[in-house]
């Protein structure tokens, strides 16, 4: 076993471990209403019997609200994957001179890719709708700890089994796929093969984030018009049985959505990535060529170490204390990153290396100092994104309180402020997104672009830590209202979610900014591998954005989000 087969199955083992071993601390707490001990806590406070059955019939009916709309989702993305396999496995069979074998091998990378991502968001949702009510009862408690490390080891649930899981998947494919094509010359079909794995968590992406995301934003703004505007009655009022459709959306939506939509993103970047190094193969081996995956790979390292800063270390005490823990991961785990991509880059990249270019004919020699750049300027890139937009988002800064106070002025006035300010929020993401890809592309090519977007999501599993956290505590909010728990319960949960409504945002925020990157990369993998097809008859002086039909599709496919 090379030393990147190791250090890869080891951390994705230990990544779905973490996640389980998260999830029993989750289970140790029970449902069961008691009130406030300042000397033991729940356990000689008055237990409700008629508030803990309450609890419990929501919890029921959250979750089989889900489990439904999942079932229902997933029935369809089925279909679709039979449907779509078949027809992959048909056309590139066609198109390689009817080899059937690339045709399967590709077919069954986008079976896998999509089943990857389905298991991912249905895990995802169960432990959400599992911590939701498991943290409305630790806010209870006195304190903020308790109730704070149950949301956020929910979120490591789901970011830590997603990562590993899609680590382990990925890799065990190449290898399968590398007892087909044993030489490095043939690598290049290898990674051709393994780029269904990316196209399956995009697709299973596209309904989790557009299925999941309109059914969300519908039973949100519909629980809201018919108690708020209706009834005149409060967000989350028993009397209105919307909210559980409300809190289901939270779920299916914020937590099994966006984990599919990050999933596509990292298995896109890593197939491209795979796909443009390809040929590093011919001069630095195998463990050179996977070396996205063994970056990847050791970010779940980083991530479970700074885990600790946020339950251990530097406990949550106070109020003040959530959106400071909730920063200092993302934080930590980037400036964490830099010693650990470097170690990756000198142990599995040879001193020199070369590449071919992906306009020209030319062969560019690189050093593993350049691939460590590139994925440290994507690491640092989101994180400077992310930092942005919290700025724009969180209650702390000042826009937020702008927007808030043009309320005081209508309707009006409040919708004009906040479209300007979400549109002033995206100049310094762009710019930041420019200098990345100037950057990453200028030190080593299109492939660095690839790695820039590698290093992007390589805290992925702290990324998705923070982003199912906020529906957790939105969710434990709820359920404190529905089960007409004491007021103080509520301002807890509000407070968490406040913080958590953030990192919904950030979360958002790496998942457009790495597809940024992404769909560079993929269209630089694409352009080598019609290259290698042709013979360099195609595309060997890249794509010319002048020619009529070029620049006029391009005007097209600028308009297709807005259809």
């Amino acid at each position: 076993m090379s030393s990147a087969t190791a250090i890869i199955i080891t951390a994705a083992i230990l990544g779905m471990v973490w996640a389980l071993a998260q999830f029993l601390l989750i289970s140790r707490i029970p449902v069961k209403s008691e009130g406030i001990s300042d000397s033991t806590g729940l356990v000689t406070g008055s237990n409700d019997e008629a508030t803990t059955r309450r609890l419990t019939e929501i919890y029921n009916a959250i979750y089989e609200g889900a489990e439904s709309f999942l079932r229902a989702e997933y029935r369809i993305c089925a279909w679709f994957i039979c449907v779509f396999g078949a027809i992959i496995f048909i056309l590139v069979a066609w198109g390689t001179g009817w080899d059937f074998a690339r045709g399967l091998f590709t077919a069954l990378s986008f079976v896998l890719g999509a089943c990857t991502s389905i298991l991912s968001g249905y895990l995802g949702m169960k432990v959400a709708v599992y911590s939701n009510v498991r943290t409305t009862v630790s806010a209870q408690k006195s304190g903020w700890t308790l109730c704070f490390n149950t949301a956020f080891r929910a979120g490591a649930v789901m970011g830590f089994a997603l990562c590993g899981l899609g680590i382990f998947m990925l890799y065990i494919s190449l290898l399968a796929f590398r007892i087909h094509y044993p030489q490095a010359e043939d690598w290049i079909y290898l990674t051709e093969c393994l780029t269904g794995y990316g196209l399956g968590g995009s697709s299973i992406a596209m309904f989790g984030r557009v299925g999941g995301g309109i059914y969300t934003k519908a039973a949100d703004v519909g629980a809201d018009l018919v108690g708020k505007v209706v009834h005149g009655i409060p967000e989350d009022d028993p009397r209105n049985p919307a909210t559980i459709a409300d809190n289901v959306g939270d779920n299916v939506g914020d937590v099994a959505g966006m984990g599919s939509d990050l999933f596509g993103s990292f298995a896109e970047a890593t197939c491209a990535a795979l796909v443009l190094g390809s040929s590093i193969g011919l001069s630095g081996g195998w463990d050179a060529m996977v070396f996205p995956v063994a970056v990847s790979a050791v970010g779940i390292f980083v991530c479970l170490l700074c885990s600790f800063i946020a339950t251990d270390i530097s406990t949550v005490k106070k109020e003040a204390d959530v959106e400071k823990a909730l920063k200092i991961q993302l934080i930590s785990t980037t400036i964490l990153m830099v010693p650990a991509v470097y170690f990756a880059s000198e142990t599995f990249l040879p001193g020199e290396f070369e590449l071919r270019a992906t306009v020209g004919l030319d062969v560019i020699t690189l050093h593993p100092w350049q691939a460590c750049m590139c994925v440290i300027m994507g690491a640092f890139g989101g994180l400077i994104i992310g930092l942005i937009t919290e700025y724009y988002t969180s209650h702390s800064y000042k826009p937020v309180r702008e927007l808030a106070d043009s309320c005081k002025t209508g309707a009006a006035t409040n919708m004009i402020y906040g479209i300007a300010l979400g549109y002033k929020s995206a100049i310094i993401p762009v710019l930041v997104l420019a200098v990345v890809v100037y950057g990453s592309f200028a030190l080593a090519d299109m492939y660095g672009v690839s790695l820039a977007a590698i290093g992007f999501l390589s805290n992925l599993a702290t990324g998705l830590t923070i982003d199912v956290y906020g529906p957790v505590c939105d969710n434990a909010g709820g359920i404190a209202e529905m089960a007409e728990l004491e007021p103080y319960v509520r301002e807890k949960t509000d407070a968490l979610d406040a913080a958590g409504n953030t990192t919904a945002a950030i979360g958002k925020g790496f998942a457009i900014g790495s597809a940024a990157l992404v769909s560079l990369a993929l269209f630089g993998a694409f352009v080598t591998r019609i290259r290698h097809s042709s013979a360099d008859e195609l595309f060997q002086d890249g794509v010319n954005m002048l020619e009529p039909v070029t620049f006029s599709f391009l005007i097209v496919g600028g308009m297709i989000p807005f259809a």
